[in-house]
C-alpha cells in the first residue's frame, strides 16, 4: 500500500470515528446495531463521505467464488471497512472476522465500532491488514 492511500485511509478513519462519536453522543448505548448503522450513515452523508451499506462479500475458494452470505456493514470510499456492533464487549472473534473481511476484500484498514459502551472510545478497534 502506498503512503498516499494510507494517509487517505487514516484521514477517513478519523472522520468515521468523529461521526460515530456524534451518533453515540446523541443515542448512547443500548440500541440495536441497525439503529447505530443508520445514524452513522446519516452523519457520513452530511460530511459528503461516500459509502456503501451491506455489501455482499463472496469467498473465493481455490477456483470457485462462493456466496456464503457474508456482508460488510459499511464500505467507506472503497477504502475502509466499518463493522458496527452493539454487544456487551468486543470478543477476539469480532476482530478476527474483520481481519478476514479485510483480507478477502484486499483492503488495508477496518474499524470495529461497538456502540454498547459508556464511552465510545472504549468500543473502537482499528484493525490493519
Amino acid at each position: 500500500m502506498d503512503k498516499e492511500t494510507m494517509d487517505r485511509c487514516n484521514k477517513l478513519s478519523n472522520q468515521i470515528i468523529g461521526a460515530a462519536i456524534e451518533v453515540h453522543r446523541h443515542l448512547g448505548p443500548g440500541l440495536l446495531e441497525s439503529a447505530y448503522e443508520e445514524c452513522l450513515c446519516y452523519e457520513l452523508s452530511k460530511l459528503n463521505i461516500k459509502f456503501q451499506r451491506q455489501i455482499p462479500l463472496p469467498v473465493k475458494y481455490k477456483t470457485v467464488q462462493l456466496d456464503c452470505g457474508y456482508r460488510l456493514d459499511l464500505l467507506v470510499e472503497k477504502l475502509v471497512i466499518v463493522e458496527s456492533k452493539s454487544v456487551q464487549e468486543i470478543d477476539p472473534i469480532h476482530e478476527a472476522q474483520l481481519l478476514t473481511y479485510l483480507r478477502i476484500a484486499n483492503l488495508w484498514l477496518g474499524l470495529l465500532i461497538n456502540f454498547n459502551v459508556k464511552r465510545l472510545k472504549d468500543g473502537i478497534r482499528r484493525i490493519v491488514n
